[in-house]
């Protein structure tokens, strides 16, 4: 299990940074927050996509598209975390 944390520094993560959280069987996505979060686990199975968005200079988006489940758009990230995120995720689809 690997957790990937979001830098306190990119918009929308100064309190309470989001998270992404890749086992074995799941990926996990949790934003918290003061009193209450949401949390959203989908399972590799339904995974369609995942894209990353890299520019030159600030943080990285992974972006993960689903079959029936929604999608996830995660910011914050370095462009080495997003790239290992993708990679991890494709590896288990």
């Amino acid at each position: 299990m690997e957790t990937f944390t979001a830098s306190r520094l990119s918009e929308g993560n100064k309190v309470f940074p989001s998270q992404i959280i890749i086992d074995n069987q799941s990926l996990t996505f949790k934003v918290p927050s003061l009193f209450s979060g949401s949390e959203k686990t989908i399972p590799f199975s339904k995974i369609a996509s995942v894209d990353i968005d890299c520019p030159m200079i600030g943080y990285s988006t992974i972006i993960i598209e689903t079959t029936g489940e929604g999608s996830i758009r995660a910011h914050g990230f370095t462009k080495d975390e997003v790239k290992a995120m993708k990679s991890q995720i494709l590896e288990k689809i």
